[in-house]
């Protein structure tokens, strides 16, 4: 299934949800997010300045993968805990928290069933992570659920129309995903984000941003993703030697299409949505 079909029809199918988590939860588990997480800091950094965090608040980073927002909201002098089912990311997470001697706690956690009371935290977040849930409804709902009321929740989801999210469509066209699984680039639309959180908020507030993807070339940007991105290692596992060649084909054309380097270097913005709820 297409993503635009998925985008046309997101409750098309039954797909088997604990089966789809186990094999999301092994991509992200596969090569190393980090080495691709850390060149996001800035994501993590701007989505805080727009949550205007304040010192001492209580923040919850769900789907963290190596803390990007959980490292911006500990710079502010908040109380942080930070969460994902996989565990080496978390300790990756760790690492760079102890480097820069910022107290922080880590818990393993699925972002479908929160293991905190609710209204817990002040602000709860997440960069590209939790819009890769599989159960799009519980992920939100317990986001809203463990927030207070007056607090906030801040997302930074890739677009459909971006460079990731034609990244995941390209993919797709050669590894379809299961019937009637939702499209993670869904929870980049605003129509989708008001369906999931609006009868909760007092407040949606939505901006269209980019992320620019800087790499020595196209090549070099696919190595990296090939090497150590799960679900781009994974697609690639997935496919014989031809059609390895001609997926690496198709996404290299993709990288030059949305290249505006003028040079032998990749400069790629990607599209996301960075939206800051405020809970009723």
């Amino acid at each position: 299934m297409s993503l635009n079909s998925l985008l046309k029809h997101p409750d098309a199918g039954n797909p088997d949800l604990a089966a789809l988590k186990a094999r999301q939860q092994g991509a992200w588990s596969s090569g190393d997010y980090s080495v691709v997480g850390t060149t996001l800091q800035i994501v993590g950094e701007d989505l805080c300045e727009a949550l205007d965090i304040r010192p001492g608040q209580k923040v919850l980073d769900v789907a963290a993968g190596n803390g990007n927002v959980s490292l911006a909201a500990a710079r502010r002098w908040c109380d942080v805990v930070s969460t994902d089912y996989v565990p080496a990311l978390l300790e990756r997470g760790r690492e760079r928290a102890a480097a820069e001697r910022l107290p922080m706690n880590f818990q393993e956690a699925d972002a479908e069933a929160l293991p905190f009371g609710d209204a817990s935290f002040d602000a709860v977040v997440s960069t590209f992570g939790v819009m890769f849930a599989p159960d799009h409804d519980k992920a939100a709902a317990e986001m809203i659920r463990v927030c207070r009321s007056g607090g906030k929740i801040g997302l930074a989801n890739w677009t459909p129309e971006g460079f990731i999210g034609q990244l995941f469509k390209t993919i797709g066209r050669h590894l379809p995903p299961p019937a009637g699984a939702k499209s993670p680039a869904l929870w980049g639309t605003r129509a989708r984000i008001a369906e999931m959180f609006g009868a909760q908020a007092s407040a949606i507030d939505i901006e269209a941003r980019n992320f620019v993807f800087r790499y020595r070339s196209t090549a070099h940007w696919l190595d990296v993703f090939k090497s150590w991105y799960g679900p781009v290692l994974k697609a690639f596992a997935a496919l014989d030697p031809a059609a390895q060649a001609k997926l690496a084909d198709d996404l290299t054309a993709l990288a030059e299409k949305f290249n505006r380097s003028g040079d032998a270097t990749m400069i790629v913005p990607s599209e996301y949505l960075e939206i800051v709820v405020t809970r009723r």
